[in-house]
Protein backbone atom coordinates (compact mmCIF):
# COMPACT_ATOMS: atom_id res chain seq x y z
CA UNK A 1 0.00 0.00 0.00
CA UNK A 2 3.04 2.47 1.08
CA UNK A 3 4.58 1.92 -2.25
CA UNK A 4 1.59 2.71 -4.25
CA UNK A 5 0.91 5.67 -2.64
CA UNK A 6 4.46 6.52 -3.03
CA UNK A 7 4.04 5.91 -7.10
CA UNK A 8 0.96 8.28 -6.94
CA UNK A 9 2.90 11.13 -5.38
CA UNK A 10 5.60 10.51 -7.79
CA UNK A 11 3.06 10.77 -10.50
CA UNK A 12 1.55 13.82 -9.34
CA UNK A 13 5.01 15.30 -8.53
CA UNK A 14 6.05 14.50 -11.85
CA UNK A 15 2.83 15.81 -13.59
CA UNK A 16 2.69 18.85 -11.87
CA UNK A 17 6.29 19.53 -13.07
CA UNK A 18 5.82 19.02 -16.36
CA UNK A 19 2.57 21.08 -16.90
CA UNK A 20 4.44 23.87 -14.80
CA UNK A 21 7.30 23.41 -17.40
CA UNK A 22 4.92 23.68 -20.15
CA UNK A 23 3.02 26.73 -19.35
CA UNK A 24 5.78 28.67 -18.59
CA UNK A 25 7.59 27.45 -22.21
CA UNK A 26 4.00 27.55 -24.10
CA UNK A 27 3.89 31.36 -22.35
CA UNK A 28 7.18 32.77 -23.62
CA UNK A 29 7.64 30.79 -26.77
CA UNK A 30 4.05 29.58 -28.04
CA UNK A 31 2.73 26.52 -29.08
CA UNK A 32 3.92 25.81 -32.55
CA UNK A 33 8.24 26.38 -31.28
CA UNK A 34 7.76 24.60 -28.00
CA UNK A 35 8.97 20.89 -28.34
CA UNK A 36 7.79 18.06 -26.05
CA UNK A 37 11.64 17.43 -25.89
CA UNK A 38 12.01 21.29 -24.39
CA UNK A 39 9.03 20.61 -22.04
CA UNK A 40 10.96 17.70 -20.70
CA UNK A 41 14.31 19.63 -20.33
CA UNK A 42 12.29 22.51 -18.36
CA UNK A 43 10.72 19.73 -16.26
CA UNK A 44 13.60 17.12 -15.33
CA UNK A 45 11.26 14.43 -17.24
CA UNK A 46 11.71 12.12 -19.95
CA UNK A 47 9.68 12.59 -23.17
CA UNK A 48 8.70 9.16 -22.98
CA UNK A 49 6.89 9.94 -19.41
CA UNK A 50 5.02 12.96 -21.01
CA UNK A 51 3.49 10.93 -23.70
CA UNK A 52 2.39 8.85 -20.86
CA UNK A 53 0.83 11.05 -18.74
CA UNK A 54 -0.41 13.57 -21.65
CA UNK A 55 -0.29 11.16 -24.73
CA UNK A 56 1.08 14.43 -27.32
CA UNK A 57 1.92 17.96 -26.94
CA UNK A 58 -1.94 19.16 -28.08
CA UNK A 59 -3.13 16.90 -25.08
CA UNK A 60 -1.01 18.79 -22.56
CA UNK A 61 -1.63 22.23 -23.73
CA UNK A 62 -5.55 21.16 -23.40
CA UNK A 63 -4.49 20.30 -19.42
CA UNK A 64 -2.07 23.82 -19.06
CA UNK A 65 -5.20 25.54 -20.07
CA UNK A 66 -7.56 23.70 -17.97
CA UNK A 67 -5.32 25.34 -14.96
CA UNK A 68 -6.10 27.73 -12.60
CA UNK A 69 -7.16 31.52 -14.16
CA UNK A 70 -6.87 34.83 -12.81
CA UNK A 71 -10.24 35.77 -14.49
CA UNK A 72 -12.23 33.24 -12.21
CA UNK A 73 -12.02 35.43 -8.93
CA UNK A 74 -12.46 38.13 -11.23
CA UNK A 75 -15.22 37.72 -12.54
CA UNK A 76 -16.78 36.25 -9.56
CA UNK A 77 -18.74 38.43 -7.29
CA UNK A 78 -21.77 40.65 -7.73
CA UNK A 79 -22.92 41.94 -11.30
CA UNK A 80 -22.62 45.42 -10.59
CA UNK A 81 -18.94 45.61 -9.47
CA UNK A 82 -17.83 43.23 -12.53
CA UNK A 83 -16.65 45.89 -14.90
CA UNK A 84 -14.91 47.89 -12.41
CA UNK A 85 -12.80 44.81 -11.26
CA UNK A 86 -11.94 43.61 -14.75
CA UNK A 87 -10.83 46.94 -15.58
CA UNK A 88 -8.92 46.69 -12.67
CA UNK A 89 -7.55 43.43 -13.30
CA UNK A 90 -6.59 44.68 -16.94
CA UNK A 91 -5.18 48.05 -15.64
CA UNK A 92 -3.00 46.50 -13.09
CA UNK A 93 -1.45 43.17 -16.17
CA UNK A 94 -0.88 46.65 -18.48
CA UNK A 95 0.78 49.34 -16.53
CA UNK A 96 2.56 46.54 -14.43
CA UNK A 97 3.80 44.81 -17.43
CA UNK A 98 2.16 41.47 -15.47
CA UNK A 99 -0.27 39.12 -17.16
CA UNK A 100 -2.31 36.34 -16.64
CA UNK A 101 -0.18 33.35 -17.40
CA UNK A 102 -3.41 31.41 -18.72
CA UNK A 103 -4.27 34.78 -20.86
CA UNK A 104 -0.71 34.85 -22.14
CA UNK A 105 -0.42 31.19 -22.86
CA UNK A 106 -3.86 31.59 -25.27
CA UNK A 107 -2.10 34.58 -26.95
CA UNK A 108 0.81 32.88 -27.50
CA UNK A 109 -0.53 30.10 -29.12
CA UNK A 110 -0.30 30.89 -32.88
CA UNK A 111 -2.93 29.32 -35.27
CA UNK A 112 -1.52 25.50 -35.50
CA UNK A 113 -5.20 23.55 -36.33
CA UNK A 114 -4.12 20.78 -34.34
CA UNK A 115 -5.09 23.80 -31.08
CA UNK A 116 -7.78 25.76 -32.31
CA UNK A 117 -10.34 23.62 -30.89
CA UNK A 118 -8.90 23.65 -27.25
CA UNK A 119 -8.33 27.14 -27.77
CA UNK A 120 -11.74 27.65 -28.51
CA UNK A 121 -12.86 26.13 -25.74
CA UNK A 122 -11.07 27.63 -23.49
CA UNK A 123 -11.87 30.66 -23.71
CA UNK A 124 -15.63 29.93 -23.93
CA UNK A 125 -15.07 27.86 -20.30
CA UNK A 126 -12.80 30.33 -18.23
CA UNK A 127 -13.94 33.60 -20.31
CA UNK A 128 -17.20 34.12 -22.36
CA UNK A 129 -18.91 31.68 -20.66
CA UNK A 130 -18.89 32.83 -17.22
CA UNK A 131 -19.15 36.45 -18.03
CA UNK A 132 -22.19 35.37 -20.16
CA UNK A 133 -23.81 33.81 -16.99
CA UNK A 134 -23.22 37.17 -14.42
CA UNK A 135 -25.26 39.32 -17.20
CA UNK A 136 -28.98 39.80 -17.43
CA UNK A 137 -30.92 40.81 -20.41
CA UNK A 138 -30.96 39.95 -23.87
CA UNK A 139 -27.95 39.75 -25.81
CA UNK A 140 -25.77 38.44 -22.95
CA UNK A 141 -23.91 36.04 -25.28
CA UNK A 142 -22.88 39.06 -27.63
CA UNK A 143 -22.10 41.37 -24.46
CA UNK A 144 -19.53 38.59 -22.68
CA UNK A 145 -17.76 38.44 -26.49
CA UNK A 146 -17.33 42.04 -26.81
CA UNK A 147 -15.75 42.20 -23.22
CA UNK A 148 -13.81 38.80 -24.08
CA UNK A 149 -12.35 40.93 -27.06
CA UNK A 150 -10.70 43.33 -24.69
CA UNK A 151 -9.40 41.52 -22.29
CA UNK A 152 -7.44 39.25 -24.92
CA UNK A 153 -6.56 42.61 -26.95
CA UNK A 154 -4.56 43.43 -23.92
CA UNK A 155 -2.42 40.21 -24.30
CA UNK A 156 -1.80 41.32 -28.40
CA UNK A 157 -0.80 44.97 -27.02
CA UNK A 158 1.87 43.85 -25.02
CA UNK A 159 2.94 41.36 -27.58
CA UNK A 160 3.35 43.71 -30.44
CA UNK A 161 4.42 46.79 -28.35
CA UNK A 162 6.14 45.08 -25.48
CA UNK A 163 5.56 44.75 -21.76
CA UNK A 164 6.88 48.32 -21.49
CA UNK A 165 4.66 49.76 -23.17
CA UNK A 166 2.02 51.50 -20.78
CA UNK A 167 4.34 50.50 -17.90
CA UNK A 168 4.64 54.18 -17.57
CA UNK A 169 0.63 55.02 -17.43
CA UNK A 170 -0.83 56.12 -13.86
CA UNK A 171 -2.91 52.79 -13.49
CA UNK A 172 -6.01 54.86 -11.91
CA UNK A 173 -6.14 56.69 -15.43
CA UNK A 174 -6.17 53.51 -17.15
CA UNK A 175 -8.99 51.60 -14.80
CA UNK A 176 -11.09 54.50 -14.98
CA UNK A 177 -11.01 54.46 -18.90
CA UNK A 178 -10.90 50.18 -18.85
CA UNK A 179 -14.44 50.32 -16.64
CA UNK A 180 -16.11 52.73 -18.86
CA UNK A 181 -15.59 50.64 -21.85
CA UNK A 182 -16.24 47.21 -19.57
CA UNK A 183 -19.44 48.83 -18.47
CA UNK A 184 -20.40 49.63 -22.10
CA UNK A 185 -19.25 46.16 -23.25
CA UNK A 186 -21.99 44.75 -20.56
CA UNK A 187 -24.49 46.73 -20.10
CA UNK A 188 -28.00 45.22 -20.98
CA UNK A 189 -30.78 47.69 -22.21
CA UNK A 190 -32.16 48.38 -18.77
CA UNK A 191 -28.60 50.18 -18.57
CA UNK A 192 -29.34 52.35 -21.08
CA UNK A 193 -27.37 50.62 -23.78
CA UNK A 194 -29.12 49.56 -27.06
CA UNK A 195 -30.37 46.94 -28.39
CA UNK A 196 -29.89 45.95 -31.94
CA UNK A 197 -33.13 45.58 -34.30
CA UNK A 198 -33.40 42.10 -35.32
Amino acid sequence: MSGESTQVRDREATSGRILAAARTLFAEHGYERVTVRMIASEAGANVALINRYFESKARLFAHVLVGESAMRSVIEGDPEGLPRRLAAHMAHRLSAGASDPIVRVIDRAGTSPEIRAVLRDRVESALTEPLRRHLPGPNARERAMLATSIILGGGSLRRVLGPESLREADPGFLEERLTAIFTACLAGPADGARTPAP
